[in-house]
């Protein structure tokens, strides 16, 4: 068998962290690709934590299970024994690992399309830092080469652990009279949630489970799934639509008219309600969470879960209760909270369920829909072009940067009156008139976001079209 380096074989492969995670094709996780990777991690953190095991979960992606098991197969080259979960959310694993003080690896690619995939990767203390990332890329751990790759026996500890984390905060009949479709999809955590939101009182409507991967974008909403939102609550007389993405750690919940709610809202609700102290937030997030003054503190941060948890240290010198949340709708824990009297621990990742159940208790008072209606009336959306080179991306946006205005007549903007530009991640326009225009290369695929706030859903929705359609005809 042939000794590898674990930096050569990542380099060779031309796959890169993004957001959250190393991403890339299928085709490029190999066998020795994926041992590469979990070898990089391992040796990284081995100084700095002693654990004899490693935990590994997946997704529902065809090409999952094949990854996990190389994972597993250079874990045991390691000498350490693999705890496998099988298919279960990202933050199921991420929890359970945590308690359990030792490293975890996911094996997703979140919501991008399933010819591609990705690993995350967390510490036992959770989710690893850009410097990880660097770190493991710049590793020169030795390991031979991968030839066969074992069976793995699935565990149900991370799951039953999970759904305890929360129906332990709240009273088995808070859903009582409460009909909840849960639009299963191919998510990891489709056999979680019914169970779930169960043992809380709630009658369950399953909704379209697929056996193909079904790619769910939480910030750039199909207009399908839209309708077919509408379409169910009023053919179940829903109260309230739960979904996730890939790997369940952004949701996607719809209020009783079947109106999906913006990830960025949902966050803002749940932080509300938990009486969070000071968040941390991309910003591409809604200036809602700022005008509607309901937190001590706000601070903006690059996008991407790393960016946001990289800031809890710092707010947790001077706040009790830390959080922060996503423009997807991840909610990531940065401290422990009071809900109920009931303490929960933090959980410094991506998380669906959290928001989802505190905003249903919020609903027990009032309406989904006049909670989301008296917060101030910012309104956001977003989409992607597809297949769009990340390199011509950032050549136009390099050359945007050095005269917004003449940018947004090339566009056809009527209006290319700038009040300030924010370049902390991507390139963030704001107009006099406060209408907000933001580009960003994704750092998960070949795709431009576009992200755009206004006073009404019509004018943000107007913005993301015509940016994107326009600088497709400039990008020619």
């Amino acid at each position: 068998m042939q000794n590898l380096f674990s930096s050569n074989v990542i380099k060779g492969s031309g796959i890169q962290f993004g957001t959250s995670g190393a991403r890339g094709l299928v085709e490029q996780f190999t066998t020795n690709v994926c041992a590469a990777f979990t070898h990089a991690f391992i040796t990284s953190i081995q100084l700095q934590f002693q654990f004899q095991q490693v935990a590994i979960a997946i997704d529902n992606r065809p090409s999952s299970p094949a990854m996990a098991q190389a994972c597993a197969k250079a874990i045991e080259q390691l000498g350490l024994e693999v705890i496998y979960y099988g298919v279960v959310p990202t933050p199921a694993l991420a929890y359970v690992s945590m308690q359990d003080n030792i490293p975890c690896i996911m094996v997703t690619g979140s919501h991008i399309p399933f010819d591609r995939n990705g690993l995350k990767f967390y510490r036992p203390d959770g989710e690893i830092s850009k410097a990880d990332e660097l770190a493991i890329l710049s590793s020169k751990a030795e390991f031979k080469t991968i030839t066969d790759l074992p069976l793995l026996t699935v565990g149900d500890k991370a799951a039953s652990q999970y759904i305890e984390r929360y129906t332990s905060l709240f009273d088995n009949k808070m859903l009582t009279s409460k009909r909840i479709g849960i639009y299963e999809h191919s998510s990891a955590g489709r056999d979680l949630y019914a169970p779930l939101f169960e043992a809380l009182g709630a009658e369950v409507i399953a909704l379209e489970r697929s056996d193909e991967f079904v790619p769910i974008d939480t910030e750039a909403v199909s207009e399908a799934d839209k309708q077919k939102a509408k379409v169910w609550s009023k053919e179940f007389n829903l109260d309230f639509i739960f979904s996730t993405d890939g790997d369940g750690d952004r949701p996607l919940v719809a209020d009783e008219n079947g109106e999906w709610l913006r990830g960025d809202i949902l966050g803002l609700l749940c932080a509300n309600a938990m009486n969070i102290e000071a968040l941390a937030v991309p910003v591409s997030c809604n200036t809602a969470i700022e005008s509607c003054e309901r937190f001590n503190y706000v601070t903006r941060t690059k996008i991407g879960s790393p960016y946001v948890i990289a800031e809890f240290d710092e707010l947790a010198k001077q706040y009790d209760s830390v959080a922060g949340f996503e423009a997807n709708g991840g909610f990531l824990l940065g401290s422990d909270a009071l809900v109920n009297k009931k303490k929960i621990k933090a959980l410094p990742t991506r998380d669906a369920v959290l928001p989802a159940l505190m905003l249903l208790a919020l609903s027990k008072e009032k309406p989904i829909y006049e909670l989301v209606n008296a917060l101030p009336q910012r309104f956001t959306h977003s989409d992607r072009i597809q297949s769009f080179a990340t390199e011509l991306s950032l050549k136009i946006l390099s050359q945007a940067k050095g005269n917004i205005p003449q940018f947004l007549q090339k566009l056809s903007f009527d209006d290319i009156n700038v009040e300030c530009v924010d370049i902390t991640d991507g390139l963030r326009i704001t107009l006099v008139c406060g209408d907000i225009i933001h580009f960003r290369p994704s750092g998960n695929a070949p795709e431009l976001r576009c992200y755009a706030e206004s006073t009404s859903v019509e004018k943000a929705i107007y913005l993301v079209n015509h940016a994107l359609v326009n600088i497709q005809l400039i990008s020619n």
